[in-house]
């Protein structure tokens, strides 16, 4: 059985004691066990990698090859493909945006992650789509007007919502007009597999804190020739295989290229092991604690769920609401304070399709009313319970 570690109580301001209730896992998944069982088996061993011929150096290598292998089969990579290890989802979509060739139109979704938003040169940004069906047609009528090559990016399951995008039917599409595509699988991979054969995705990008290995890494893997034919990412040792006395510098192929400096060992090994615990998961009770916080906050009168897709859409553990007549800030800092409950609050990096959606939420509850200028977001994973979201539901019971 996988699980996490966590504190078992906090006090409260009464001085009693309480389970911490963590509704907070999609921005920073606590530490699963194993992991930390890894970590503390490969520190005594902590070493140079890929610089040095003693015991320490060989093992930190060894190591961390082996973790790049581990991901390279957790996401179904091909011949073609390679892995290079970054610090987040962020990080790593920026490395994309350094590669994509000059001349490549990058085409997303204004329902996207600031980090899949901002990277971009000059992109062409498509609506937020109102169903799954409507963005792959949206994608299908865009990419049939551009000229040349493109990059589709989008999300695999929206931060905000939690809803999953139709990923092999936008790859689909986008193969069929000559354009690759590169998912941001933040969210789904806490949740779900991330397999780029089976998305036909060509690029996927991760981050070790939402898989519950809260050690600095992420991951961009995909094609390698994009990879290969772009500087580097970062300039430095680590990246150069050669430097002439006139500073000429013949570069690394592979991922070597991008990963310049020290690498962090302990990320990528951590990475590593969340992702084998996470393919043996049983994850069915972390859908049914999902569907009884929905149900939950539908019966609330003042309580709306954001939602893109409609109410049936398959989703991850995330779900975000907007409260009638309350500070956000507040309404969340009373959660934490007097019931241990951790929460998100804000417009969650994502802030044109937050603000949109909040607009959307109030005029499906009172048409009249000023929409909040922020939402509250609750996510399960591992660990929560059902007692966990039954605390969470009698306080915005209580105080809404």
């Amino acid at each position: 059985m996988v699980s996490v570690l966590s504190p078992t109580e906090v006090k409260l301001p009464d001085g009693s004691s309480v389970e911490f209730a963590n509704l907070d896992i999609a921005a920073t998944a606590p530490c699963l066990d194993v992991v930390a069982a890894a970590v503390a088996d490969l520190l005594p061993w902590y070493g140079s990698v890929h610089r040095g011929a003693g015991a320490l150096a060989r093992r930190s290598t060894r190591e961390y090859e082996q973790a790049r292998e581990t991901l390279y089969e957790h996401l179904g990579c091909g011949p073609q493909d390679t892995v290079v290890f970054t610090r987040n989802t962020t990080d790593a979509l920026n490395l994309l945006a350094h590669v994509v060739p000059a001349g490549t139109t990058v085409v997303t979704f204004d329902a996207e992650h600031h980090a899949n938003l901002l990277p971009w040169r000059e992109p062409v940004r498509l609506g937020v789509p109102r169903s799954a069906a409507e963005a792959v047609s949206t994608l299908d009528g865009a990419l049939r007007r551009l000229p040349g090559p493109a990059l589709v990016a989008v999300t695999a399951a929206s931060n905000v919502t939690g809803e999953l995008w139709p990923i092999a039917e936008l790859a689909e599409t986008a193969h069929r007009h000559g354009a690759r595509i590169a998912v941001d699988a933040a969210q789904l991979a806490p949740h779900g597999p991330v397999d780029i054969t089976a998305l036909g995705a060509d690029y996927v990008a991760l981050s070790g804190h939402k898989v519950y290995a809260p050690f600095g890494a992420g991951v961009l893997a995909g094609r390698a020739d994009w990879l290969d034919a772009a500087p580097p990412y970062l300039s430095g040792g680590g990246a150069t295989a050669a430097v002439s006395s006139d500073f000429t510098v013949r570069w690394h192929d592979g991922p070597a290229r991008h990963e310049a400096g020290t690498p962090n060992l302990i990320g990528a090994v951590a990475l590593a092991t969340a992702c084998r615990a996470l393919a043996e998961a049983d994850l069915t009770e972390e859908h049914r604690l999902v569907a009884r916080l929905r149900a939950g906050i539908a019966a609330l009168p003042r309580v709306e769920e954001l939602r893109l897709f409609g109410p049936e859409a398959p989703r991850v553990g995330i779900v975000s609401f907007a409260v009638l007549g309350r500070d956000h800030d507040q309404l969340s800092t009373i959660l934490g304070r007097d019931h241990a409950i951790g929460v998100r609050t804000g417009l969650f990096c994502a802030h044109p399709l937050t603000r949109r959606l909040l607009r959307e939420a109030t005029d499906r509850l009172d048409p009249a009313a000023e929409p909040p200028g922020a939402a509250i977001r609750a996510s399960a994973g591992i660990g929560t319970t059902e007692e966990h979201i039954d605390r969470l539901l009698a306080v915005l019971a209580d105080r809404t």
